[in-house]
């Protein structure tokens, strides 16, 4: 085969597969509800492990792997991290629903494979044309960024316990503030403020 027959070849092949990504990535319009494609999931996947400095790769966890680091990043993730997580790190929630891609599921094999320096290069330095933001610098310390690699970690073996603790800490909204509020009321024997007529919860 001569080199401009060559040369023709590999365009054709290029075009070819860029074609093949532009109808992979728009299978469904630009809907965030679309599944990605297994194309886009491999591309995507090679793609963040391109990006991760090797450097970063090889770095070790320094947080101490005690009850107590556990714990404080167990309540640090409910309140910043489970809002697309979920507090059980599945992914399963209104706001990680409605992303795109979907927040990955931290307890499966493919996230708890990664490196302890992958994870917190992750964390502190976001993942681009994802949900996923840059957390370095903006919700606390590098330390507090490698107890939540711990706390990914035990996300596997997270219990009922540590659970309910968590519900504790997630954000909450007014109407949530509020119900809290009349609950305790009531369970102290004070007067409980009606609702004005056609409020409701969504």
């Amino acid at each position: 085969m001569s080199r401009r027959n060559i040369i023709y070849l590999a365009i054709v092949v290029a075009i070819a597969l860029l074609v093949a990504a532009a109808a992979s990535i728009l299978h469904d319009g630009l809907s965030s509800r679309a599944k990605p494609t297994g194309m886009e999931v491999m591309l995507a996947r090679n793609a963040r492990h391109l990006a991760i400095p090797a450097n970063a790769r090889k770095l070790q966890n320094p947080a101490a792997g005690t009850a107590e680091t556990l714990r404080e990043a167990r309540l640090h993730f409910a309140d910043h991290c489970a809002i697309c997580h979920g507090n059980d790190g599945s992914g399963d929630t209104a706001i990680g629903g409605g992303l795109y891609p979907k927040p990955p599921d931290l307890r499966a094999r493919e996230t708890q494979e990664l490196a302890d320096g992958e994870l917190f290069w992750i964390i502190e330095n976001g993942v681009r044309f994802t949900g996923m933001p840059a957390l370095g610098g903006t919700h606390g310390s590098q330390e507090d960024s490698w107890k939540l690699v711990r706390f990914i970690r035990h996300l596997p073996q997270l219990s009922p316990d540590e659970r309910m603790e968590m519900e504790r800490y997630n954000p909450k909204g007014p109407e949530d503030r509020q119900e809290e509020q009349e609950e305790n009321d009531f369970l102290q024997g004070q007067p409980v403020q009606q609702k004005p007529q056609g409020a409701h919860h969504h």
